[in-house]
């Protein structure tokens, strides 16, 4: 199965343009939403962005989102936030938000939170399709301050799952390897970045895709 991913829109405009010529360039079956499809709302935003895109669509919210987005995610697609479920015989698990920041941004968790809503759906060989990254992967600021959360970190370490999907920090865009453990940031939608999933069983490829792609 062939997915569009996008992250960090941000209420850009342009990333809907963006989006929808790459589900029809690259024949993409489905997209999945990393969360920050708003810049700290308007809600409605969120819906009229993925009601637009034409085909089916996976999104979980982002720390500058606001909480009622999960509303709207669900009436325009299906918000994996909380949830797990198959998506053509491949399982996924969803978690949206971030462990706090220094921003204070309106959908953000404590650790324990994100440990008891992550703990129960997640399990070995799935999909988990985050906002924030766990601590210590395609997670650094420019400064070089790792911020991704503890707890995701404890369970993908716990869990082992095939791909961790995440996004929140623009600038740690990219793909890495760790003990047999994918981790993807697609990058920042609002500055033209996104990523092609190609899944078939345990077979993955990534394709990042760069604002000319």
């Amino acid at each position: 199965m062939r997915f569009l991913v996008i992250s960090d829109i941000h209420a850009k405009k342009a990333a809907l343009k963006d989006a929808k010529e790459r589900i029809e360039r690259h024949g993409a079956d489905a997209v999945l939403i990393l969360g920050d499809i708003t810049h700290f709302g308007p809600a409605d935003w969120a819906a009229e962005f993925i009601s637009s895109l034409g085909t089916d669509v996976y999104a979980i919210p982002g720390n500058c989102d606001p909480p009622e987005i999960l509303e709207a995610i669900s009436s325009a697609g299906v918000s994996l936030h909380g949830v797990s479920m198959e998506i053509g015989g491949i399982k996924f698990a969803g978690l949206g938000g971030s462990n706090p920041t220094i921003f204070d941004t309106p959908f953000e968790l404590d650790e324990d939170v994100i440990r008891e809503m992550l703990d129960p759906i997640a399990e070995d060989a799935m999909v988990l399709m985050l906002h924030t990254p766990p601590y210590g992967r395609n997670d650094e600021i420019p400064s070089g301050i790792s911020v991704g959360s503890h707890s995701i970190r404890e369970l993908v370490d716990k869990h082992r799952p095939l791909l961790v999907l995440a996004g929140h920090v623009h600038e740690a865009r990219g793909v890495t390897e760790e003990d047999g453990i994918i981790f993807m940031n697609p990058g920042a939608a609002r500055d033209g970045y996104a990523a092609i999933l190609d899944i078939d069983d345990e077979d993955i490829s990534i394709n990042l895709l760069g604002p000319q792609d």
